[in-house]
């Protein structure tokens, strides 16, 4: 394949690499930022229940164990409420126990209460704190019971819960429990949560991209081949040049394939019409001359002596018949070229079709013998326009019956193989010799030019029974012998038998 050109058409806007690339990345961002923000809030909300949960359980706690008291609340009974201790242990505390003295020594749960972020106090009936379990002073907030809420206390934010205290014997409110769970561990855990996801977002967004870009450009590697080829072809139609084959075995595998194929028929089609057009210019050129020889003749002095005119005017009339018939023909072969376009899906009976062209000749060639042997066992359908295959029955009869000799015989034959159609013609006239008959199927060429011409012949008859039998993927072979006749073999496929039965 030739280099490719250096300047390609510049693009209009970014190239289809990179906006796959965007597009992937777009879409990664966008679901992984869905999937932080999920996981982010989720988190939170996960712990944020939890602390709640915690306060509500340790206030619940000390709530029930301040009940058991009988009068209202003070420091020696709430000592001893909380730690649920016996008169026995009691007494060697009770001298000494003070507000300012040695924080709570409990059990396992009241332990807890050691956290440096959890602050309970006991408050009596005047709101005068008795028991805390941290230095710092916090008045009581209400005397309403309040459920854990997130509050601000000196520049602190944190849970905050207050519970009346109401004595399980007398029924009677003996004080108040204050619980405030500072949430600055919480905070900080969630900024580096925060952090974590955004470096991973972004560390996510530029491995995407990355990424993105080189299986963009690895996928779409065909499709910029494609273009470069299509580029290529677009300022040399001429040039020949296929897309390379791709080992992808995808879609985009299939799209070459089928590129390739559309350029060859492109191709095959540009140069029919110039096969064309060189062979009716050239086989016009001797119908055209000898008409404008007439012509000149006759506007010398021709045209004053009846007996040349009449001559010049029969003449000219006769090659323009011919002229009529040769580009008749021309058109015939064009469109035999074609046949998959326009009658790729048409079917024919095979007997039908044979019957009628062999009656036809009969009618028409009374002074020949014609017979037709049918090893057919029933109709047969063939996978060939039925107008062309009565083009190609009538082209090969009417050749036999134009070179016969003497013996005016032609005999027909048809049979079929498991999926083909065969019909064999024999004529027993002049023959074609060994040299000649691979030639016979080329354009305009005749085996006695001068016989040929006199019989009416353009030379293309047998090049577009030819064309068509190959359109049809079918073929036509030639036996001949020197003065013993011909025998032209048509081989056509037929639909399978699972269509017509």
């Amino acid at each position: 394949m030739r280099k490719l050109i250096n300047k390609q058409q510049e693009l209009k806007g970014p190239s289809l690499t990179i906006k796959w690339a965007f597009t992937s990345s777009f879409f990664i961002f966008v679901v992984f930022t869905i999937f932080a923000v999920i996981t982010y809030k989720s988190s939170i909300n996960l712990i944020v229940a939890k602390e709640r949960t915690n306060v509500e359980r340790t206030i619940g706690e000390v709530s029930t164990r301040l009940s058991n008291a009988n009068q209202e609340l003070t420091l020696v009974n709430v000592y001893r409420a909380l730690t649920e201790s016996d008169d026995a242990e009691n007494t060697l505390y009770d001298e000494n126990m003070t507000l300012e003295g040695n924080m709570l020594r409990t059990d396992s749960f009241i332990a807890d209460l050691g956290q440096p972020q959890l602050s309970l106090g006991i408050y009596d009936l005047d709101k005068k704190l008795i028991f805390k379990t941290q230095e710092e002073y916090q008045p009581l907030v209400q005397s309403e019971r309040k459920n854990p809420t997130i509050v601000g206390i000196d520049d602190q934010s944190g849970f905050l819960a207050v519970e009346p205290i109401y004595s399980k014997d007398t029924r009677e409110k003996i004080g108040y429990a204050q619980v405030f769970y500072e949430l600055s561990n919480f905070y900080e855990m969630r900024s580096k949560l925060l952090l974590t996801l955004v470096v991973l977002e972004i560390v996510s967004l530029l491995l995407s991209s990355f990424l993105g870009f080189l299986l963009s450009s690895y996928f779409l590697k065909p499709v910029k081949i494609l273009r470069d080829t299509m580029e290529i072809i677009r300022q040399d139609p001429q040039v020949d040049v296929h897309v390379p084959d791709i080992p992808t075995n995808d879609e985009l595998a299939d799209l070459a394939a089928i590129f390739n194929d559309v350029i060859d028929r492109i191709r095959m089609y540009i140069k029919q019409q110039e096969q064309f057009v060189e062979d009716v210019s050239h086989e016009l050129r001797t119908p055209v001359a000898v008409i404008e020889g007439h012509l000149s003749l006759l506007n010398r002095w021709g045209k004053d002596d009846p007996e040349i005119l009449e001559e010049s005017i029969q003449a000219s009339l006769q090659e323009i018949t011919r002229m009529k018939s040769l580009v008749q023909e021309m058109l015939d072969l064009s469109r035999a070229e074609q046949v998959d376009v326009y009658y790729g899906n048409e079917t024919s009976n095979a007997k039908e079709v044979t019957y009628q062209v062999f009656n036809n000749f009969k009618l028409l060639y009374p002074e020949f013998t014609f017979t037709l042997d049918d090893d057919l066992e029933k109709e047969r359908a063939l996978k060939i326009y039925r107008n062309h295959l009565e083009q190609i029955l009538i082209i090969i009869m009417d050749n036999a019956v134009k070179y016969s000799t003497e013996r005016k015989e032609v005999h027909v034959s048809i049979s079929s193989t498991l999926n083909e159609f065969e019909i064999a013609i024999q004529d027993f006239g002049e023959g074609i010799p060994d040299e000649d008959i691979d030639k016979i199927f080329n354009r305009f060429y005749r085996v006695d030019k001068a016989r040929a011409r006199t019989k009416g012949g353009n030379g293309l008859g047998l090049s577009i029974a030819h064309k068509l039998l190959e359109s049809y993927k079918g073929h036509i072979s030639v036996e001949s012998s020197i003065g013993k006749g011909t025998i032209f073999r048509i081989v056509i496929p037929m639909v399978d038998k699972k269509t017509t039965d």
